[in-house]
């Protein structure tokens, strides 16, 4: 995908259930095996705090600067511990955010633009945000956002296979992020 993920730690931040193995996600770690998942303690349990503390650790784990990819309650889950911490999060990929106002979180969440480039990718059918709801959270998180047409859940039922399109905008954020930092060491 890039000679630039060497330089980044890129961390899978799935949702509710994890991601089976047709999931893009699940299908870019088979891509490449060095991008590492943050393993929950129960996955059919969604807990802010827990979760994101699990994130924590998954960043503290390796020096390199993260790349977040995320998905559903995951996108919440980084959103949540980049707000705590920024430190070494180099950019995010929020890939179809679940309401934050269904699990009763959005008063965790920041409202302010995060400290990192992000991406905030939605779907005009999903069940989980409306587009609506889901321009409303990019405008708060400063994140650039993609609307993808019809993909419901931007999962495994939306028949994405690789996701060669999702691959093209972590590629775009792992420049935004290399570029940032360039301008932070010069």
């Amino acid at each position: 995908m890039s000679e630039l993920f060497p330089h980044f730690q890129v961390i899978v931040v799935s949702g509710l259930h994890d991601s089976g193995p047709g999931h893009w996600q699940s299908r870019w770690q088979h891509l490449h095996p060095e991008f590492v998942r943050v393993r929950q303690d129960d996955f059919d349990q969604p807990d802010l705090a827990a979760w994101a503390a699990r994130l924590d650790q998954q960043r503290r784990a390796d020096p390199r600067p993260a790349l977040l990819v995320a998905h559903s309650f995951g996108c919440l889950t980084a959103v949540h511990s980049i707000a705590r911490n920024c430190d070494g999060v180099a950019g995010a990929l929020l890939v179809a955010p679940a309401d934050p106002d269904k699990f009763g979180v959005a008063d965790r969440l920041p409202a302010l633009p995060l400290d990192c480039p992000s991406i905030l990718i939605s779907s005009v059918n999903d069940p989980w945000m409306s587009a609506p709801h889901a321009a409303l959270w990019a405008r708060r998180w400063g994140s650039e956002l993609v609307e993808e047409g019809r993909l419901g859940h931007i999962n495994a039922d939306s028949g994405l296979g690789d996701w060669a399109a999702g691959q093209q905008y972590l590629q775009r954020l792992a420049e935004l992020a290399h570029n940032r930092l360039l301008a932070f060491s010069a």
